[in-house]
């Protein structure tokens, strides 16, 4: 069972069916799916919610290979304003989106370290690491406010065509000296 989680001014909600419908309403904007994996189809299905979190999210969830949450700012609980998600594997173990307007006020921030305290403290995983963009200016300066260091560039195809991406990576024992500096 994977648990809400908090931070100041969210609440990340475990990912459901019942997401799927506000889901489908909100992701499909260019602003939101250009940095993503190609594998997030484009243009979006109109049942893409509903298919991915059904048939992809929710079975790897049960499995306890990934971990999904919609992101809630606590004044609204009911409405998602994105998600992050964990990945269990050997590169990629950390991605997320955020709408347009929530952008800009370090909510991401706030989601991404408390999925890396999840995945450091209760996971107990050894290492972290998130691909971007090199043009996703944003996602990058997540990455450096969270004490994450760039350890690569490589190709790769994202849903704006194929183009150089960075990986970024953190290890438990970096994540804990960060997490004490910050307190």
């Amino acid at each position: 069972m994977i648990p809400a989680l908090e931070t100041p001014r969210l609440v990340l909600q475990p990912l459901s069916l019942e997401d799927a419908e506000q889901t489908q309403r909100i992701f499909p904007q260019w602003e939101i799916v250009k940095y993503l994996n190609a594998v997030v189809p484009w243009p979006y299905p109109p049942d893409g919610a509903l298919s991915y979190i059904r048939d992809r999210a929710l079975p790897a969830m049960d499995r306890g290979e990934e971990w999904h949450w919609t992101l809630r700012r606590k004044p609204a609980p009911a409405t998602i304003i994105g998600a992050i998600g964990l990945i269990r594997g050997e590169r990629d173990h950390r991605g997320f989106w955020l709408v347009p307007e929530s952008r800009g006020q370090g909510l991401m921030t706030e989601a991404v370290i408390a999925v890396n305290d999840y995945w450091f403290d209760v996971l107990k995983y050894p290492v972290l690491r998130a691909p971007k963009a090199v043009e996703n200016i944003a996602s990058r300066r997540i990455s450096e406010k969270t004490g994450m260091r760039l350890i690569g560039i490589e190709e790769r195809n994202l849903v704006s065509g194929r183009q150089p991406s960075e990986v970024w990576e953190i290890t438990a024992e970096e994540w804990r000296a960060f997490r004490k500096r910050r307190v």
